[in-house]
């Protein structure tokens, strides 16, 4: 192990859902899976607390979140890029 290796580190893309707090998105996140018992394809969601530490990121958004180190009780996801701005209304 003489050169750095790269960590393999999970990401995932979402939508903003809330920017309400100070550094922090709510990035809501979601996926299909087959139901165990009757086979449906269903829509399965989860909402993730992402650090933003600019603040740049606004309610509509979709970005995309990395897995890091523990940055609160609920944060451990750091945003790492702007996959979509949100349409202004």
């Amino acid at each position: 192990m003489t050169q750095a290796q790269e960590k393999n580190t999970r990401t995932l893309v979402g939508r903003v859902v809330s920017d309400k707090r100070a550094k922090t998105v709510t990035v809501l996140v979601e996926r299909r899976a087959k139901h165990e018992l009757y086979g449906k394809i269903v829509a399965r969601s989860r909402k993730y607390h992402a650090h933003d530490e600019k603040g740049e990121y606004k309610m509509g958004d979709v970005v995309e979140i990395a897995e890091g180190r523990p940055l609160s009780k609920t944060k451990s996801w750091v945003v790492t890029r702007l996959v979509e701005k949100a349409e202004a209304v």
